[in-house]
Parts: C-alpha cells; sequence; structure tokens
C-alpha cells in the first residue's frame, strides 16, 4: 500500500480532526504537527504560537460586550471570503498571504520540510501553510492539499497558482470553482469531498453508516410523519427500519477548539432536566481535550444536582490526547441523532445522515459554512437554547430533523476519504 507524509496543524480541531480521517495512509501511522513537532527551531515555533495564541484569545475576546465584536471584525476582515458573484478574477494576494511568503523568504518551514524530504512520498496536508512551505523549500514529491470548509479565501491558494504543482481535494463544487477564481490551474483541482472517518462510513457499501441511521431515523421520526411521506425513498436507500430505535434520543453538542459556545452546552441542558432524568433524551457534551471547559461542565452540572446523571444520560466527551478524542467522538457519533455545533469542519458530518443544528458562526469561513448547509438542507439553526425542550420535540414530532438527516446522506458525499486515497495512490 502506498503511504504519504500526513501533516496537519494543532491550531483549533478542524486540521487535525481532518487528518485523523486519513491516518491510515499517513507513513508509520503518524500525523506531523507542522506547529508542533521535536526538534523544532525556536524561532518556527515562536511564530506558530503567537497565531495560535491570538486566534484563541480573539474567539474568546468576541464574546466581550461592545468591543469583542468589534475586534473579531478586524480581525476577521484579513480573512474575508469575498461574494461569489459577479464571477472574477480573484488572484491577487491578500495581505496575509504576502505576510505568510515573507516569513518563508526568512527560512520558516525550511528545518520541516528538510525533515519530511528524507523519504519522497506524497505530501497531503490540511492547511495551507505547509503546503506553500512544501512548494517554497522543494519538497522532492506531489504537494496535496485537503480544504476543510465549504468556502474559501484567496490565502489557501499559493502566492502564483499559475506557476504552483499544489494540489487541491475540495470538499465541494464551490470550493473546486473557488479555486480557478484563484487562478489555480484546472488539472491541480480533484473534487473530491471532505474526508470523513471511515470507522462511521464501513466499507463502498456504507454497512455502518446503514445501520447507524436506520436508528437515528427512528428516533428523529417518533409519529412517522416524515416516513409516511417518504417510505419508497427511504426504504429504498436504508433497507427495512428496526421496529424500535437502539438507544434513547441523544443531542451532542460539540464545543470548537478554542473553547468557545461552551455556556450554550449547559443551556441546552438546564431546558431538558426533566427529559435527562426520566431518561427520554440523552446529553453528550463535546470537551475535547480542554481541561477548562471539561471543568465547566462537570461543575455547571453539579450546580444543576445532575451528578448522577453522568455515564448516564448525560456524558462529557473528554480526553488528554487528540487521538483519543477523535476515536472516542466518532464512537459516540455512530449513537447520536442530532449534532449541534457552530457550522466548522463538522458541517460535513451532515453526510453521515447527521442533521445539524447550528450554533452561531465565529469568523467569515464559518459563516459561508452555515450558509452551505442551510442551501443543501442539511441543516437548520438554533432556536434560543433556553426553550429546547420546547421547539426540539415539535421539530421532531412534525419529522423536521429526519428529513435533514436524510437529505444530508443522499445529497452529501460520504466517500471523499476513499477518493482521496485513490488518487494518493494513483
Amino acid at each position: 500500500m502506498n503511504k504519504a507524509r500526513v501533516v496537519s496543524i494543532n491550531m483549533g480541531y478542524g486540521h487535525q480532526r481532518t487528518a485523523f480521517a486519513l491516518k491510515s495512509l499517513a507513513l508509520e501511522g503518524k500525523i506531523v504537527n507542522a506547529n508542533d513537532y521535536p526538534g523544532m527551531p525556536e524561532v518556527d515555533r515562536v511564530i506558530w504560537e503567537r497565531t495560535r495564541k491570538f486566534y484563541e484569545f480573539i474567539a474568546s475576546f468576541k464574546k466581550t460586550p461592545l468591543i469583542g465584536n468589534f475586534a473579531f471584525s478586524v480581525f476577521d476582515a484579513f480573512q474575508k471570503i469575498f461574494s461569489f458573484y459577479p464571477k472574477k478574477n480573484l488572484s491577487k494576494p491578500n495581505f496575509t498571504l504576502k505576510n505568510i511568503y515573507s516569513l518563508l523568504k526568512k527560512g520558516w518551514g525550511k528545518d520541516l520540510v528538510g525533515r519530511l524530504s528524507g523519504k519522497p512520498i506524497p505530501l497531503i496536508t490540511t492547511f495551507f501553510t505547509p503546503a506553500f512551505m512544501a512548494e517554497f523549500f522543494n519538497y522532492p514529491s506531489e504537494i496535496f492539499c485537503v480544504i476543510c470548509d465549504a468556502d474559501i479565501s484567496r490565502t489557501w491558494a499559493p502566492l502564483k497558482p499559475r506557476e504552483s504543482k499544489i494540489k487541491y481535494f475540495a470538499p465541494t463544487e464551490r470550493v473546486a470553482e473557488r479555486l480557478k477564481q484563484y487562478n489555480v490551474k484546472p488539472e491541480n483541482i480533484f473534487l473530491t469531498g471532505y474526508p470523513l472517518p471511515l470507522e462511521n462510513i464501513g466499507g463502498i457499501k456504507l454497512e455502518i453508516l446503514k445501520k447507524d441511521l436506520n436508528h437515528r431515523i427512528l428516533n428523529l421520526d417518533p409519529r412517522k410523519k416524515y416516513f409516511k411521506n417518504y417510505k419508497v425513498l427511504v426504504e429504498k436507500k436504508l433497507g427495512k427500519l428496526p421496529k424500535t430505535p437502539d438507544h434513547p434520543l441523544t443531542i451532542m453538542f460539540a464545543v470548537g477548539g478554542a473553547g468557545a459556545q461552551k455556556e450554550i452546552g449547559i443551556e441546552i441542558v438546564k431546558s431538558l432536566v426533566e427529559k435527562i432524568k426520566s431518561g427520554k433524551i440523552k446529553i453528550i457534551l463535546v470537551a475535547g481535550i480542554k481541561k477548562k471547559v471539561n471543568e465547566y461542565f462537570k461543575n455547571a452540572l453539579k450546580e444543576l444536582g445532575l451528578e448522577n446523571e453522568l455515564k448516564k444520560n448525560i456524558e462529557i466527551i473528554f480526553t488528554k490526547e487528540i487521538k483519543d478524542y477523535f476515536q472516542n467522538f466518532n464512537q459516540a457519533l455512530r449513537k447520536t441523532d442530532i449534532l449541534w455545533t457552530k457550522p466548522s469542519e463538522l458541517s460535513f458530518y451532515s453526510a453521515l445522515g447527521l442533521p445539524i443544528i447550528i450554533a452561531p458562526p465565529i469568523g467569515s469561513q464559518e459563516e459561508f459554512n452555515m450558509r452551505w448547509l442551510l442551501k443543501s438542507g442539511f441543516g437548520i439553526l438554533q432556536e434560543n437554547p433556553a426553550y429546547t425542550n420546547e421547539w426540539l420535540f415539535d421539530w421532531t414530532e412534525n419529522g423536521y430533523l429526519a428529513e435533514f438527516a436524510m437529505q444530508g446522506f443522499i445529497e452529501g458525499e460520504r466517500l471523499g476519504t476513499y477518493n482521496i486515497k485513490k488518487i494518493c495512490r494513483g
């Protein structure tokens, strides 16, 4: 089996989650973090750390009344995605891109590329900067860049796109067309879909995915309103449904890598206390690898008198290691019916037949992910979390969320991981 260098960055979860889905392609099963590897020159580490700390600060500072939103809007302007229409050439590099290349000229990333170049095999990165580094310092094999959003800013394409050998895996048609607007050569663009975890799919025949969705549909459509209208479609795609679900209605609320929006998770729990205690609903709160978020969740549950519900009808996903987090997260998804999250890379998990309840987006890219989810019919904007006990059950009783689940399963691209593997292996 052909192998590749799989490179990510540990800033937030999006790029690492994307790389984790491709771990079977990685040389020795190892994913390299471009911003955090043994022997990294201190000067390189300082540049990466400044970027990470600033992003986490600005994401948290956004909640500060009045000045928070203003400060974030200034920051977000540097990664702005321009309107797609009218169609035009957008190849002119922006400030952020020029700054990246000025740092490359000073040697940023040279050490990383030198270490990776010892074995000339394809390099797959889930962030644009390592791709630029690899090309700038003459990595001796193919360079692939996996895109993690439904639309992208100019920063994703290299300084001189027509001269570049970087190849892109696009998750959506819009991304593929956007790359062309940035003057990337069409032969360097592959419309693959986003790489989803194989443990949630099964083989090409989607054995695991279909089995899980069979039970999910029962929870999302308890009065069978959706099923009555679309029985032929459901049974054609999934086969005959089981008589009863194998788990209670389960909501997963996922916090982003910067720990933003954790308060929403507790608002959901407060609203659903009685249904949680009665076992009618289960809540999974995702703290990821953030100790402070885990402690926040635990303390809040204690104040609500719900300690006894932990490991029963409330679960917190928290681990010290990122790989353990992704494994636990993917396993928990199999018994999850509703994914409630801001529109990050998790938007693409709608293709697993998971309806997305959309928390407020943070930043330009997430706003475009939100638009994509809504236009595609894969998700819906959250109502006030304090009244989840009212509107959520209106939605399930009318079959709305079952419709989003089936729409995502049918129209979403589920085989991105297989498509990427196929291209990399020639």
